[in-house]
Formats: C-alpha cells, structure tokens, sequence
C-alpha cells in the first residue's frame, strides 16, 4: 500500500515511516523544508516538498496522488504562536482530508490529542487553548467527511523507548504519557484495521500489547 504522512519530519512520523516501509508499504511523507530531506530518507520514505499552508490544491493533488491512505502528523510545535496552531493543527488537516476526498483515498489517520474536545483548563494560556480548539475543530472536520477516519488521541508524549504495552481505547483511558514509539505503533497497526473507522481514539502507556489491544477494538 502506498501512504502519504503530513507532517513528515515530525519525530512520530519519521517513526511510523520506518515501520511502515518495514513492513513493505511505500510512504510518501510531506515536509515544508528541503534540509529534512535525508532524514526522511533514512526512515525509508520518499520526502516530498509540500507545505500544506501554502501548497496549491493542484500540487497538493499531485502529492496524495496513487496513495490509498493518509496520515495527519503535522503541528504547529510547542513555541509557534496562535495563528500558526489555526493553520497548521486545523487547515493542515482539513486541506489533507480535502485533498484525499477529491482522490478518491478513503483511510484517513489524524492525530490528535488527548484534551480535544473539552474546553482547555483556564490557567494553561492563550497558546494552549488555542491548540486545543484547534485539534478539536480539525476532529469535527474530519468526522463529517465521507472518509475512512480514525482519531488518536495520544497522552503527554515522551521520547522514552517503546514497551509495546498500551492502554487503547475510546474515550476516556485517563491522562498519562506515552511514548512516541508507541503511537508510531499503534498508527501502523490501525492503518489495516478497517473495524475503527468512525472511532476516536485515546492512547496511553498499558499493560496490553499494541496488537492486541487493536483487537480488542475491532472484535
């Protein structure tokens, strides 16, 4: 299966890359700067130049064009502004599912965040609330598309080796962290698992490994 990643340079997508491509897709992963051309090489993918700010809708058709599925890795970063969370965490996001509805791509895989959909904490700051609506928009966006969605949700991501053990569900796991190398996982095993589409989902570190607790969703 051939996929394209938004957000391709990210640290969850250079992940999934390479696990993807190990298991034989091809990936094409989206990246707005042309230096993180040889590190997504290195995961196996095939770096494409493509901001989804700026790109036209031609380019971008050309970009998702022979792919049957899409992962939404992209975001804003931690020290962007308010403005940069509306065009990236949202536009991105609906400009990618666009894009797949008019190619006739139906697996769509969004991540997003685990906060999404509640109203931020007051005391977390203009940038956090903004992130936060953000996502939430972008889910409901995508939720109303005739795509073959899935949303993750994952908690405070960390850079800790993968365990493999998570706790996987809808809706509400409870909040703790996870590991990206555990998301990565989770979003390579979701990516055939048809079942979970229409289902938004919540990702944290468990005691179940990734595919079974996959399968527990879809049986």
């Amino acid at each position: 299966m051939r996929v394209v990643i938004a957000g391709g340079h990210g640290k969850i997508a250079l992940l999934l890359a390479r696990l993807l491509t190990t298991e034989g897709h091809e990936v094409a992963s989206l990246i707005r700067n042309p230096e993180h051309t040889v590190a997504v090489r290195d995961a196996g993918a095939e770096p494409v130049l493509c901001d989804l700010t700026e790109v036209g809708d031609n380019e971008l058709a050309d970009a998702v064009k022979g792919c049957q599925a899409a992962f939404f890795a992209a975001g804003a970063g931690p020290n962007s502004g308010v403005d940069r969370k509306y065009t990236v965490d949202l536009g991105g996001s609906v400009r990618l599912a666009e894009a797949a509805e008019r190619a006739g791509l139906r697996r769509f895989l969004q991540i997003s965040t685990m906060g999404a959909g509640l109203p931020p904490a007051p005391d977390m700051g203009e940038q956090w609330a903004a992130y936060i609506d953000a996502k939430t928009k972008a889910e409901n966006d995508l939720r109303e598309r005739d795509l073959d969605w899935t949303i993750l949700r994952p908690g405070r991501l960390t850079d800790s080796p993968g365990t493999g053990l998570v706790t996987l569900g809808p809706p509400s796991v409870g909040r703790a962290e996870v590991p990206r190398a555990d998301v990565a996982a989770v979003l390579a095993g979701l990516l055939l698992a048809a079942p979970t589409s229409g289902m938004t989902l919540e990702l944290i570190s468990g005691g179940t490994p990734v595919d079974q607790a996959i399968a527990q969703l879809t049986g």
